[in-house]
């Protein structure tokens, strides 16, 4: 008997806080104007997509002590834009990206709570840490932990954040069917949490929201990073989009869950994926070849080589050789706010591995960039990159895909148009929404619904 085949999952990333952004093209649109994120989110929302994906920007990045000058200005509040949304939108889901490493519990409950009142039922939280104190010199904390206590702290942010979505209960809420007011008995939204990392108590005054807590995403490919997806996200954003590389990250976080006494479809496996889409697939390919250029201007080749090197590159030719000098592998980092200064945990070998792929191929600096950085993970016509995101999903590679597109705010209208109706013509993608919920978009039960199923099994 074959295998039921199994629903597309598809989001789309608004690509505001990425590398993929080609600016360049006559069609860019502003990254602050709320017409460019509501265009957006209704494209997404007219294909029947589960949900909008904002990434986070706590502070312009640096290089060299000066704004990094290919970096977007202006990062508006998550929170401000997603609220925003809800008005603009029906049925989207809404997922920001809120740090657990600056910010307090019982402010972000209270933001997510809200927010979930406000769209319905539609709210995510991507939860993420921050590893570099230049970024924290933003807060009053200062915010730099070391990769174990940042982790630490984010499982306790979680579960207190838990802990106060969780302290209104069904029975103690009575809805005044006139009024509208909320009657509670005393002790609804009081709550008392003692730990390492907080010791609060008091009373959550947003009521049990209609998802009862917000979706939680969870980005990290740590060996702490999976393990924290496993034991409480919902969700996991995977960086594998290649079949063999994301049939393996699949496998041995699904492989984690049951330690925590989940099953596999209780974690959804979503890797953030760009494309290159036109009438054919050659059409594609040359597509594909122009943006990646237009991705790696010169001066960004440059500035992507300081990574490594760690040393001002600027008078170098983009078009010439890679530098004959060493990388300096000192902590004063020239790179400020960068996670690629992370990427590259021994600049000595991959400044040597990068000298030899650039001979053996004759490239120069932005030949190298282009051909060792990311890459579109789908190119190709309409039929292929169907065909392919089905095969992915089908294979257990992930259960399906963050699409981030390369213009700004009209890159997903193509896919939305021509894509979709393709993978809804196989019966592996939604015709039209079955719930009114985030949670009913991505089949993960109501966290009351799963306290129950627990406590029959116990």
């Amino acid at each position: 008997m074959s295998k039921p085949l199994k629903q597309i999952h598809l989001a789309a990333h608004f690509p505001g806080v990425n590398n993929t952004t080609v600016w360049s093209d006559p069609e860019a649109g502003s990254h602050i104007e709320f017409s460019s994120f509501a265009h957006f989110a209704k494209t997404a929302e007219r294909a029947k997509f589960d949900f909008l994906f904002l990434a986070e920007g706590l502070r312009l990045r640096e290089q060299g002590g000066k704004i990094y000058d290919l970096d977007v200005v202006g990062r508006p509040d998550t929170f401000t834009v997603l609220a925003a949304l809800a008005a603009v939108t029906e049925h989207l889901g809404l997922t920001g990206t809120i740090n657990s490493t600056f910010n307090e519990p019982y402010e972000v409950a209270r933001q997510f709570a809200s927010l979930d009142h406000l769209s319905g039922g539609r709210s995510a939280w991507n939860v993420v840490t921050s590893w570099d104190a230049f970024t924290g010199e933003n807060f009053r904390r200062g915010g730099f932990l070391p990769q174990e206590e940042r982790y630490s702290r984010a499982k306790e942010f979680l579960a207190t954040t838990q802990e106060l979505f969780d302290s209104w209960h069904g029975d103690e809420i009575l809805a005044d069917q006139e009024s509208g007011v909320f009657l509670r008995d005393a002790k609804a939204g009081s709550f008392v949490h003692t730990g390492q990392h907080f010791d609060i108590h008091g009373q959550f005054n947003v009521p049990r929201s209609p998802q009862g807590r917000p979706v939680v995403f969870q980005a990290g490919d740590s060996e702490e990073g999976r393990e924290f997806a496993a034991s409480g996200a919902d969700a996991i954003f995977s960086r594998y989009a290649t079949l063999k590389e994301g049939q393996a990250f699949y496998t041995d976080v699904k492989n984690r869950l049951a330690k925590y006494g989940r099953r596999h479809d209780q974690l959804l496996i979503l890797p953030a994926a760009s494309f290159a889409l036109a009438d054919t697939d050659a059409e594609a390919e040359e597509l594909a070849r122009i943006v990646r250029r237009q991705q790696v201007s010169g001066a960004t080749a440059l500035k992507h080589l300081e990574f490594v090197w760690n040393r001002d590159l600027s008078s170098y030719d983009p078009e010439g050789p890679l530098p004959d000098i060493d990388p300096d592998v000192s902590d004063n980092h020239i790179s400020k706010g960068r996670a690629q200064v992370r990427m590259y945990r021994d600049p000595l070998a991959t400044a040597r591995e990068w000298r030899e792929l650039a001979a053996a191929n004759n490239w120069s600096i932005r030949d190298l960039v282009i051909n060792t950085g990311n890459r579109q993970n789908f190119i190709g016509s309409p039929e292929t990159i169907a065909r392919t995101i089905n095969e992915y999903v089908q294979a257990d590679a992930s259960d399906g895909f963050i699409l981030v597109p390369h213009i700004t705010p009209t890159g997903l209208d193509a896919f939305a148009d021509k894509v979709v109706p393709l993978l809804q013509e196989q019966g592996v993608f939604r015709t039209e929404y079955e719930g009114p919920t985030l949670r009913h978009h991505l089949g993960l039960a109501h966290p009351d619904d799963l306290q129950d199923e627990q406590r029959v099994a116990s």
